[in-house]
């Protein structure tokens, strides 16, 4: 696995309690981007980006060869234009995103003479990686003592799953780490939690029962009385539309501010890559209720079609710290705009 965290100098760990007997999960050396490295310059195996470059060129695979077949043969005229037009909108990328890149790419063709189809395509390329540049930004670590996260994110779109992916990555980065189990709407939310932390030797703070804000706030002074690195804070899953269930959301956010001032410091919103513009409305649902700071883009692999992280960098532009494209740990990676670019037109 390779990661792709900034990460500033930190104090040594201090043990902490531990948990049931871990289950042994395979682990390979972790690359770190330290502070004192140049920006979005990850140092990683070149046999672990082309295994990840791989994979993600699979899960993309289904809406990269509908629009890069538009290109094979191509005249450079309207009907490739509406083609093109129909294929982005078909991958989710919504009609806003679609009309700009048509439009700048209609530019592009005329200012700079271009008059063949490769070189249609290229231009795609830079226009929409230079869209999708402003959604790439590092997860950079120990900026606090402890740093606290609070995890969002409708059932189903492998919230709890994401959590779990990312404490391993951040204990691979030397830090430690406390996750609390804030779903106590779905018991096996708890449950899956559980799992997770006895995988990884992490201290989790469940309540049977109890209020999601009250675990929380226990969470946030069990981080801050073990001097632990992370606390990481799963939420009760919901759709944007249950108003009630969203004003639960920001009461849990008001106390975890109680716990520790200035938290959360991470905000962040997993969603599911195969829910098209709908994952567009939750962006915009839960960044108005919370104020996100960033997202999880997960599943995108099989029928995914990432079109949508074009409609968010129009609509929404929201960072987008990480890009999963499966279940094992090594298949949650840094969302990089051109790697991304680079998977979907080839």
């Amino acid at each position: 696995m390779f990661s792709f965290f900034k990460k500033k100098p930190v104090a040594p760990e201090v043990p902490q309690v531990s948990a049931p007997a871990p289950v042994p999960v395979p682990a390979t050396p972790a690359a770190v981007v330290t502070s004192d490295l140049p920006d979005l310059l990850p140092i990683e195996e070149p046999a672990q980006k082309q295994s990840w470059m791989s994979r993600l060129k699979a899960g993309l695979s289904k809406t990269s060869s509908n629009l890069s077949l538009l290109f094979v043969g191509a005249k450079i005229d309207d009907d490739l234009y509406d083609e093109l037009e129909a294929a982005l909108l078909m991958a989710d990328a919504g009609v806003d995103a679609t009309e700009y890149l048509l439009t700048a790419l209609k530019r592009k063709v005329k200012e700079d003479k271009l008059l063949d189809a490769a070189a249609v395509k290229a231009a795609l390329k830079q226009l929409l990686t230079e869209l999708l540049l402003p959604l790439q930004k590092p997860f950079e670590l120990g900026r606090h003592q402890p740093m606290v996260m609070m995890i969002s994110g409708v059932n189903g779109a492998g919230k709890t799953t994401t959590i779990g992916k990312l404490a391993k990555h951040m204990q691979s980065n030397g830090q430690s780490v406390l996750l609390a189990a804030g779903d106590t709407f779905r018991a096996a939310a708890r449950e899956q939690l559980m799992v997770w932390g006895q995988r990884n030797n992490i201290t989790v703070i469940s309540q049977a029962s109890g209020d999601p804000a009250a675990v929380s706030f226990d969470a946030v002074q069990s981080g801050k009385a073990r001097g632990l690195d992370v606390v990481m804070i799963d939420t009760a899953g919901r759709l944007p539309t249950q108003l009630h269930l969203m004003e639960e959301l920001k009461k849990v956010q008001r106390v975890i501010g109680k716990g520790m001032d200035g938290a959360p410091h991470e905000t962040l919103l997993v969603i599911d890559g195969n829910t098209g513009q709908n994952a567009l409305a939750q962006v915009k649902a839960f960044d108005d209720a919370l104020k996100l700071t960033g997202l999880v883009i997960t599943k995108l692999d099989g029928t995914a079609k990432g079109g949508v992280l074009a409609a968010i960098a129009r609509v929404r532009p929201v960072p987008v710290y990480f890009i999963g494209i499966g279940e094992k740990i090594e298949d949650l990676q840094p969302f990089v705009a051109a790697e991304f670019v680079e998977a979907l037109l080839g």
